[in-house]
């Protein structure tokens, strides 16, 4: 897969003074804005400007109205590993015109410092994190650690330390917006939200190279009422992935890739139960990617993952375009085991575009002792990129049914649903 080309490198120059912080007229002067270079920033892209930031959030935040803590443009502000913590008395705003960024790579790190995060912010209810700025993760540095996958033979690794820090983490907070940002070269994910609830991306923008190593652009897990919105990801690894406890996901007019698309999973990892419902991605377009819409599990987990739609999604180029892997396994030494992640409910809907033809248009790989149910696909199209040699989709142990004819056609499905589904009544409990 060719690199993708990083934006241009944001200036670190100090700019003449700006006009002035965002304006309050449509708040009846209720909305209190603290200017970080008011509690000390300076904004060289050298300086620590950690204190003035941590400063500026702990005052914002004992304002009972709602209140903004202003990063202006034409300054990149450094900031150390620092967790912002809530409950905050009022709505707060965390307006992002400059650039952020953090120390340049693990030797750079202050080792009293977790390098497993970047900027947290934790128990904090109606927050939003926007604007016209750049958070620049500074990756390249920690992708380059000799236990990383790298381009050597046969991606060998060696051993040593190897975390690496997330960029932006919301943690157990709630009804919170992201929006108008652009992100690029975090460590690891751009974005991770864990533990929350009712959550808003708008208009993000994010990019590393297609060869960065897990750098998901957005993961959440046990997080619900996730909406994610007119977004572009191009980066390493899943520009959307779903882990375990998730539901009520709502994903529309992304455009993914390179990369390796939009993944529910991996789930049931170490025999765990993992439980992922009503999921919905549409009006999208991957490109160049690994995969394009795909559901991972262990082998040896429990739980389920049902209600899950994707639909008017165009591919281009998409090695995997739809994927169902219920052997999913990172080495080859992986033990077979019976207990598996139920699947079922699965509807497929205005798929089309081209696929690699290394692999099969469609993957239904299904456990053998748990099959995967009620696959629906309708106006599927989905054809070689090059040449014109139509390959057959692929099919194990996977139940459903066509609800229009699909190119290329699918046989492989079973119909109905199998006994041993029927008879166990505890297997979709979640």
């Amino acid at each position: 897969m060719p690199e993708i080309s990083a934006p241009p490198e944001p200036s670190t120059a100090l700019a003449p003074e700006p006009s002035g912080p965002p304006d309050d007229e449509n708040s009846g002067g209720s909305t209190e804005v603290f200017d970080v270079r008011k509690f000390g920033a300076i904004g060289d892209g050298v300086t620590d400007d950690t204190n003035a930031f941590k400063m500026a959030w702990d005052t914002a935040c004992q304002v009972n109205s709602s209140s903004t803590i202003y990063v202006p443009n034409g300054f990149s502000f450094m900031i150390q590993s620092t967790i912002f913590t809530g409950p905050c008395q009022g709505g707060l705003v965390f307006q992002i015109d400059g650039t952020l960024m953090p120390p340049d790579g693990p030797e750079e790190w202050p080792k009293n410092n977790s390098k497993r995060q970047w900027l947290v912010f934790y128990r904090v209810n109606q927050m939003s994190l926007q604007g016209g700025g750049a958070i620049d993760g500074r990756g390249q540095k920690w992708w380059d650690l000799p236990c990383k996958p790298h381009k050597g033979i046969n991606a060998t690794t060696l051993p040593g330390p190897c975390d690496s820090p997330v960029a932006i983490r919301f943690f157990m907070s709630s009804n919170l917006t992201v929006q108008g940002l652009k992100v690029k070269d975090s460590p690891q994910f751009h974005f991770r939200f864990d533990g929350c609830q009712n959550v808003h991306v708008e208009s993000l923008h994010i990019t590393a190279p297609a060869l960065s190593p897990n750098t998901d652009g957005i993961h959440i897990a046990n997080t619900n009422g996730v909406q994610i919105y007119n977004s572009v990801i191009s980066n390493g690894d899943d520009c959307v992935s779903i882990g375990s406890g998730c539901y009520d996901v709502d994903i529309r007019n992304l455009t993914c890739g390179p990369g390796h698309g939009i993944s529910i999973g991996s789930l049931g990892n170490h025999n765990s139960k993992a439980c992922v419902h009503n999921v919905t991605v549409r009006d999208s377009v991957i490109k160049v990617s690994d995969n394009g819409v795909r559901i991972k599990t262990w082998q040896g987990g429990s739980g389920a993952v049902s209600g899950i739609m994707f639909g008017n999604i165009h591919m281009i180029s998409v090695r995997n375009p739809i994927i169902i892997d219920q052997f999913y396994c990172l080495t080859k030494d992986c033990l077979n085991q019976t207990s598996a992640v139920y699947v079922s409910d699965i509807l497929y809907e205005g798929i089309k575009g081209t696929y690699d033809t290394r692999s099969p248009p469609m993957h239904f790989g299904c456990s053998d002792s748990v099959p995967c149910t009620n696959i629906t696909l309708s106006d599927i199209e989905l054809l070689p990129a090059q040449g014109d040699i139509v390959l057959d989709p692929f099919c194990w142990n996977a139940y459903g049914e066509l609800e229009t004819l699909t190119i290329p056609p699918v046989y492989c499905l079973r119909e109905g649903v199998p006994r041993s589904i029927l008879d166990n009544k505890d297997m979709d409990h979640c």
